[in-house]
């Protein structure tokens, strides 16, 4: 299927291992090698200036690459404050084991799907997604698409309900 061969991965931190007697909280350790080479290909992605630090006109760049190019500069600040330093690979790793320790799958997803839908409207054009889908990351191929909106067809205007469709990638059926 389409949703296998282009998983949609939640990376979850695993189970906290028992910490050591010295208290230690190794940020490697949240993850599995597979979750972290996963994180290491993102940071790749977003470090643009292949400095090892994500900065400010990386996350611009990030922004433009899906698509959203007016990004105000204080929303960029605040996504860096958020960090405790600057943003190497460890710091990265370390926020989003942050943001994931108990974060639900299907709010996960939908986070994902909102980044192109900054209006909020629950939708996205279907012809857009399908260019993302075959542009992006780990690329669709045709018949993959046909397979993907055969599955989760828009509606009349074009649109694709995503919020129906992270329900039924996490839950395995349609909402009633």
């Amino acid at each position: 299927s389409v949703l296998a061969r282009h998983r949609i991965t939640v990376m979850a931190p695993k189970k906290a291992k028992k910490r050591t007697e010295k208290g230690s909280s190794n940020v490697f350790s949240m993850f599995d090698q597979t979750q972290i080479q996963e994180f290491k290909e993102a940071f790749t992605i977003m470090d643009q200036n292949r400095d090892g630090f994500i900065n400010k006109e990386d996350l611009r760049g990030t922004f433009a690459a899906l698509g959203r190019v007016n990004v105000k500069n204080e929303e960029l600040d605040a996504m860096l404050k958020e960090a405790a330093a600057p943003i190497n690979f460890t710091i990265f790793l370390t926020m989003f084991g942050e943001k994931l320790k108990g974060a639900d799958p299907e709010e996960t997803i939908l986070n994902a799907f909102k980044i192109f839908d900054p209006e909020g409207k629950g939708h996205i054009k279907a012809d857009y997604f399908k260019q993302m889908l075959q542009t992006q990351a780990d690329r669709f191929n045709e018949e993959e698409c046909e397979q993907m909106f055969g599955a989760f067809p828009p509606d009349v205007l074009g649109n694709l309900d995503y919020k129906s469709l992270c329900h039924v990638i996490t839950h395995g059926e349609e909402k009633d």
